[in-house]
């Protein structure tokens, strides 16, 4: 009888958000060569070609939140549904577990690396921001901090998410310093710069390695808009994410509104309702949505895709729009500059609005997108087809277990 290796993957939502979709395509591929897959989670789930467990509940994640904002225990809440959890790990017995985002109230951090360490079980652990390698915070260069490098304490972002009243982030660093050590962790930077950080972090003696996002090229293609929300006859600037912030440029997209002219326009995609009432009138506002086929005509009817970004791990909505054949404008910040070259886009110094606006104006008069459509592309299809990149996953997953 052929044994079927088993991979346990953990994250705060199946299939939805980019994490979430990210996980399950990693789990398609490792399906496809034989392994048998379970993702364990705590929020949200669309339909799963893995097995499902859900960690806990709304009550139980509202309490832990609880437990964060007023003393700082992002992570260590939750004790209950982790033990529960932890017997689920001994009962199906993984030879990996791949953690992506755990932060969220999801889990009990502690309990769960004092268990795997004592099983020994090898952990890939997905890097998609930093929040492992920090005392508080999920990104660091909002404040230009470096003391994670070191020690954190008096944090200046307690703030910001995971937000918090307190300060215990002395406290936090030290725990994730002895237990991630400790345990047998494999880290994935998700880009060349965050695989940088990270051997500056407590893990610099870890296996680190970069793979990069990837997209599915099949669905994230160019297509026809047949949405009504975005007018026509319009020079489209597109921004995305699944939650807007000043960290995520939105106070300069407000500013950049006021220097368009009458056939220029902005569309933004996942803001929520109260941003969505705020907004100028040459800013198109679109909620958050899960269907790629509309993200892809959104992608499609946009001449240009950009991130204003003050800190990004990678980057993947600028990737999605290559697949649909549109060129991008990033800021000169963290990862953003390793996805553009001259042939799909610009890069401007992070702030310049009179840089970025020229930008768009020399793409937008030189007729960059129906240039360089293809460009855009065949960049994907060479460097970040989903096919490829997590592929390499389940060649991790193969080498861990041969070990």
């Amino acid at each position: 009888m052929i044994i079927m290796p088993t991979l346990l993957q953990i994250n705060v939502s199946v299939n939805r958000g980019s994490t979430g979709r990210i996980a399950e395509q990693i789990a398609e591929k490792a399906i496809n060569r034989g392994w048998n897959c379970y993702t364990a989670y705590s929020n949200l789930a669309n339909p799963s070609k893995t097995h499902l467990y859900r960690i806990s509940n709304t009550f139980t994640v509202y309490l832990h939140g609880l437990y964060s904002r007023l003393f700082d225990m992002a992570g260590l809440g939750s004790r209950k549904a982790t033990l529960r959890f932890i017997s689920f790990i001994d009962e199906i017995k993984p030879d990996i577990v791949h953690l992506h985002n755990i932060h969220d109230y999801v889990l009990n951090y502690k309990i769960l690396f004092e268990h795997l360490s004592k099983q020994n079980i090898p952990v890939v652990w997905t890097f998609h921001d930093f929040w492992a390698i920090t005392g508080h915070c999920s990104h660091f260069t909002g404040a230009n901090c470096s003391k994670w490098q070191v020690e954190c304490n008096h944090c200046p972002l307690k703030k910001d998410y995971p937000t918090s009243c307190s300060d215990f982030s002395k406290r936090n660093y030290l725990l994730k310093k002895e237990l991630f050590t400790k345990s047998n962790i494999h880290v994935v930077a998700v880009s060349k710069w965050v695989e940088e950080m990270t051997h500056l972090s407590f893990l610099k003696d870890k296996d680190i390695r970069c793979i990069e996002n990837g997209v599915d090229v099949v669905s994230f293609k160019s297509s026809e808009y047949k949405g009504c929300i975005i007018p026509d006859n319009k020079f489209v600037i597109l921004g995305v994410a699944s939650q807007w912030s000043a960290g995520k440029g939105l106070q300069d997209y407000y500013s950049l509104s006021e220097m368009l002219s009458d056939d220029e326009i902005i569309v933004l995609v996942g803001l929520n309702d109260k941003q969505l009432k705020q907004l100028p009138k040459n800013i198109v506002g679109i909620r958050r949505t899960e269907s790629v086929d509309e993200l892809a005509q959104i992608y499609s009817r946009a001449d240009v895709v950009t991130s204003l970004s003050y800190a990004e791990t990678f980057g993947l909505t600028i990737i999605e729009g290559y697949a649909c054949g549109t060129p991008a404008i990033v800021y000169d910040n963290t990862a953003l500059p390793s996805l553009v070259n001259e042939n799909i886009g610009r890069v401007v110094p992070t702030g310049d609005l009179r840089a970025l606006y020229k930008a768009l104006q020399e793409m937008k008069m030189s007729g960059f997108k129906n240039k360089h459509s293809s460009d855009c592309i065949q960049y994907v299809r060479d460097h970040f087809d989903k096919n490829k990149c997590y592929n390499m996953y389940v060649d991790l997953y193969e080498e861990l277990i041969e070990k």
